[in-house]
């Protein structure tokens, strides 16, 4: 039986080394699309889609989950991007880099004859070891001093450059007030933009801020001990689900109906007033006669709040929320010391201050485009993911690659350790871990051959922290000049990037597979790197 009679004419399929070659250039080709992001040199990339809109960033993981990518193996590189964002929130471009770059150096070992379950097995070994140097290198901090200059480093090279010290110190700031127990939970801290003003005036606002105004300018614009309902309900007379037709043969039927209506709508504010509440916040929409009644209450109300928003104040404020209005009870209301509309420009937003649990904080990003508010952000999230590494176990490394070249430099005399063909794999994941420094040094107009040069001779000097301070140009001890990085952040990219090079270099065969349901795929993306 020939193999053609087993898998259909029409399907696609590579083989062995084909396989491999194929699967190899596309970890690679998306590694290079962000290779000229890294450091604080880095550029930028535009990100146009298909309506117009446009993202100018340098953010590894926003640029990859942007891009269309269609080949399979591309894919699996792009997903260590993102684990490496949801696990420490930063270093997405550091781990696609190294797994290209594990997969390219393998490739030279593929072209002379070297099994893959070899090559894996080296680079196994390899990364148990680089782990294991990697703790041992790591120095503890404790100070917010230097955890303000891990935030710093986080946001080189992402517009913030010129305050970064602010926004170091609003990171460190934020991050201590809603951690317990040397862990913090993001989630506690929102991010609100506003366009208007300066980046310089960002701010840490203890409390929740909205990007909503109140519904009628007769409601107060403060609020004083602000009493807070939550409510998922729309406060509206909902039309029949079915056509339907009312016939009235008189002005006074119509007038009935009215008053009717009028009632039904009043009866709804009339619940909100007896449960003591004096703001309510509503996910849905408001009639415009309940709103009419809510003003003249002299309760403060906005309105299609958006569910994150919500459930942020129901954990700021003490409130529940209530799906139905009939619900609504005292016990089911929050508390805050004031609630308040600021207007900036013609946009105004609500700031709920003095909550019930302290923890509850926003940052307000101002800047003068939505770009430049986008691009801050980024760096603000990297910044946060950062120093949250940090606090759970309080150890960094050296950063402008000086971690990486001391790391390879060991891992050499680990691999003159070794006999059979695994040395050579791990003489090549030493290699890799030295792509960092150079790409630093290319991306900042230096030259890559002569500052490794110079790096290896320090680190062979014992000068372990040796990196490069891309802001003087020069390579000096990066531990001493505040250049940090989480120890974390680092052992994730390398265990990431491993693993999915060791998968992709164990595929021998890529086979189109047949449709499942609902699964409209065609063997197309398969064609992605022919």
């Amino acid at each position: 039986m020939t193999e053609n009679t087993v898998i259909s004419e029409d399907s696609q399929r590579y083989l062995g080394r084909d396989a491999q070659r194929n699967n190899i250039l596309a970890a690679r080709v998306v590694a290079e699309t962000v290779k000229t992001t890294l450091g604080p040199k880095g550029m930028d990339k535009m990100l146009v889609d298909r309506v117009g809109n446009i993202i100018v960033t340098n953010d590894g993981v926003t640029i990859l989950d942007e891009m269309e990518i269609e080949h399979p193996a591309a894919k699996m590189v792009v997903e260590i991007a993102k684990t490496q964002e949801e696990e420490v929130g930063d270093g997405t471009t550091t781990a696609v880099m190294l797994a290209g770059k594990l997969l390219e150096n393998a490739e030279r070992l593929l072209d002379k004859k070297i099994h893959p379950t070899i090559i894996t097995k080296g680079y196994r070994w390899a990364e148990e070891k680089a782990q294991q140097l990697l703790k041992e290198l790591s120095v503890e901090i404790d100070s917010e001093e230097e955890l303000a200059k891990v935030a710093q480093t986080a946001m080189t090279g992402k517009g913030a450059e010129y305050m970064k010290e602010k926004f170091g110190a609003i990171v460190v700031e934020a991050i201590k007030l809603v951690s317990e127990n040397g862990k913090a939970n993001l989630d506690d801290i929102k991010i609100e933009k506003q366009k208007g003003q300066s980046i310089e005036d960002t701010e840490l606002i203890k409390g929740v801020v909205i990007d909503k105004e109140r519904v009628s300018m007769e409601m107060p614009q403060k609020v004083e001990n602000a009493k807070i309902a939550l409510i998922e309900e729309a406060l509206e007379i909902r039309g029949p689900e079915t056509e339907a037709k009312i016939s009235i043969s008189s002005p006074e039927q119509l007038q009935g109906f009215i008053n009717q209506e009028d009632s039904i709508l009043k009866s709804k504010v009339e619940k909100v007033k007896l449960s003591g509440a004096n703001v309510l916040m509503c996910q849905k929409g408001i009639d415009e006669v309940v709103q009419f009644y809510l003003a003249k209450a002299g309760i403060y109300t906005i309105r299609r709040v958006a569910k994150t928003d919500m459930q942020k104040l129901a954990k700021a404020t003490g409130a529940k929320i209530v799906s139905k209005l009939n619900d609504l009870t005292t016990e089911d209301l929050g508390f805050a010391q004031s609630v308040e509309e600021k207007k900036e420009g013609e946009e105004g937003m609500t700031y709920v201050l003095g909550c019930k649990n302290p923890k509850a904080l926003t940052i307000l990003i101002r800047g003068g485009t939505d770009h430049v508010i986008d691009e801050i952000e980024r760096a603000l999230r990297d910044a946060l993911g950062d120093v949250a590494a940090t606090l759970k176990d309080s150890k960094v490394v050296a950063g402008g690659g000086a971690i990486e070249m001391e790391v390879s430099r060991r891992l050499r005399e680990f691999a003159q350790t070794l006999k059979g063909r695994e040395r050579l794999a791990v003489e090549e994941f030493a290699e890799t871990l030295e792509f960092i420094p150079t790409t630093l040094a290319e991306n900042a107009g230096m030259d890559p051959i002569d500052v490794l040069t110079e790096l290896k001779a320090s680190h062979d000097a014992n000068n372990r922290n040796t990196g490069l301070n891309l802001f003087t140009g020069k390579v000096e001890d990066t531990l001493m000049k505040g250049i940090l990085e989480p120890l974390k952040v680092k052992t994730q990219a390398i265990a990431s990037a491993t693993e999915v090079a060791i998968m992709i270099l164990r595929i021998d065969d890529v086979v189109a597979a047949k449709k499942t349901k609902g699964n409209s795929a065609t063997p197309s993306a398969m064609h992605g790197f022919d």
